[in-house]
């Protein structure tokens, strides 16, 4: 497997919420990745697919709700986010798509 296919493995898309917008005016930007990736493999997967150079990970891991699924317990996916601060100059429109 590419090294480029390893870094979409890694970032699974970026995340457009009111929260990341703030986020974006300070020069951070929002992935869901993997739930086992960590600081330095978000950062470099960042670096490489977008060109960008990257100053701080920081990330969480939010818990999957218990929901009713066609009446049954169910429950959603853990899923973990990245906010991944850019260094001054550099910017991800993540509005166009990858």
């Amino acid at each position: 497997m590419s090294a480029k296919a390893e870094h979409y493995d890694v970032i699974r898309k970026p995340i457009i919420t009111e929260k990341s917008t703030m986020a974006s005016e300070n020069g951070a930007v929002v992935f869901e990745v993997a739930i086992d990736a960590n600081k330095p493999q978000i950062k470099e997967a960042v670096e490489a697919l977008f060109g960008v150079s990257v100053k701080a990970v920081n990330t969480t891991i939010t818990k999957g709700k218990t929901k009713r699924f066609r009446g049954q317990m169910g429950r959603r996916k853990d899923v973990k986010k990245a906010y991944v601060t850019l260094a001054e100059g550099n910017t991800i429109d993540v509005t166009t798509g990858l």
